[in-house]
């Protein structure tokens, strides 16, 4: 439950820091001491309860809608683009945009892609499991996210590539240096506005039953997408759809290299596969916290919350919370695992998180039934600990099965 803190007595955290980390004993001491900590962006939500109860608070609102202006930027493509897409738009506006994108991302829809996400798994891990190593996030993550999102959207896989480069630079403006990159950042989401009008005039001519096929019948006649409104979500699926299921892959394996026998478990049972990544996205999510901004005055937990302020939810720490999880440590055949907010809650949930785990659930079992005795001997590459983390670059040794 909720103890009582004060702001005087809080833990703080700096998680613009560079050095900062979710995985520090700092953010297990202060999750221990207090349900909340300051941080130089305004309070860190640290325990699974207080998470629960946050994320759904109505009095809040998406925290990330003014990321650019904090950061500097108040104008040019991708702050236009960041200001009107569905991840930042609140209230009727929001909820109109998400029943008309929801049909494209239903259960349905995930399920039938799920027999092209394994072939696609194993062509790639074909690739390089006779060499005994690899560099997972090029040889299988990037491209692996990537294909699987043409795939969805009905694209031809040479496009891969182009999509990749473009999300990446994209990925840039989710940093606190977003000011220093943002020409470049422009010049990403320019190209990937010119692609998608491609895309749409060539699916209005030639319709298929792909995601892009169905938005584009969603956007014409009656209450449907508007033409701005089509592009600006395909733009976010391209981006979206690639960067977080990326990081995630690379992060589902530093899990299961530090946990071994889990590994082998889903190796010998390829059913384990959904807990296997509900597990991974529990203990370690690539979305380390969920952004909230209030916008309403309210009191909770003996903390008074002013409109303006801003609220992280650590999904990292209350994921690893022993008081939500008595047994914290990876365990794919636990029963009645509470969920996790890896894809957020509430409003906000993430949309496409169907797909999501229809392609890594599909990813994980075909490595584990090619690979086994996984290390990592030296040149891993990391971004932050904190916001949206992965691998840049994550070399592996193994033995094939």
């Amino acid at each position: 439950m909720s103890s009582v803190a004060t702001p005087t007595d809080l833990p703080y955290f700096d998680i613009s820091d560079p050095s900062f980390s979710m995985q520090s004993e700092a953010v297990r001491d202060a999750r221990e001491q207090s349900w909340i900590a300051k941080t130089n962006y305004g309070y860190a939500v640290l325990r699974y309860d207080e998470v629960a109860d946050l994320l759904k608070d109505v009095r809040m609102s998406q925290g990330s809608a003014k990321w650019p202006e904090h950061h500097g930027v108040h104008s040019g493509l991708f702050y236009d683009w960041w200001s009107k897409n569905l991840l930042v738009l609140e209230g009727d506006e929001h909820h109109r945009l998400r029943r008309l994108l929801n049909p494209a991302f239903s259960p349905t829809a995930a399920k039938k892609l799920t027999p092209e996400f394994v072939a696609l798994a194993e062509e790639l891990v074909n690739n390089f499991a006779d060499k005994g190593e690899a560099e997972f996030v090029q040889d299988f993550a990037e491209p692996f996210a990537t294909r699987a999102l043409c795939i969805m959207m009905g694209l031809d896989h040479k496009h891969w590539q182009f999509i990749a480069e473009h999300a990446n630079t994209i990925g840039y403006a989710l940093s606190i240096t977003v000011k220093e990159d943002i020409d470049r950042i422009d010049a990403a989401v320019k190209e990937l506005y010119d692609f998608v009008e491609e895309l749409i005039q060539e699916r209005q001519a030639n319709p298929g039953t792909d995601v892009v096929s169905r938005l584009v019948q969603f956007s014409e006649g009656g209450d449907k997408l508007t033409g701005e409104e089509l592009r600006n979500a395909l733009v976010l699926m391209l981006f979206g759809g690639m960067d977080t299921t990326r990081n995630q892959l690379g992060l589902a394996m530093q899990t299961f290299i530090r946990n071994p026998d889990q590994w082998e478990l889903l190796a010998a049972d390829p059913s384990l596969a959904t807990a296997a990544l509900e597990e991974a996205l529990r203990v370690n999510p690539t979305t380390r916290w969920v952004t909230r901004e209030v916008v309403e005055a309210f009191e909770y937990g003996g903390i008074e919350f002013e409109p303006g302020t801003t609220v992280h939810l650590f999904t990292h720490s209350s994921g690893n919370d022993p008081e939500a999880y008595p047994n914290p440590e990876v365990n794919i055949v636990a029963e009645d695992r509470k969920p996790h907010f890896t894809f957020g809650g509430g409003v906000h949930h993430c949309l496409g998180h169907y797909i999501a785990r229809a392609d890594m659930s599909a990813a994980l079992p075909v490595l584990a039934a090619a690979l086994t005795d996984i290390t990592v001997p030296g040149g891993d590459e990391w971004l932050p600990d904190s916001g949206n983390t992965g691998p840049v670059r994550l070399p592996i040794k193994f033995r094939r099965r």
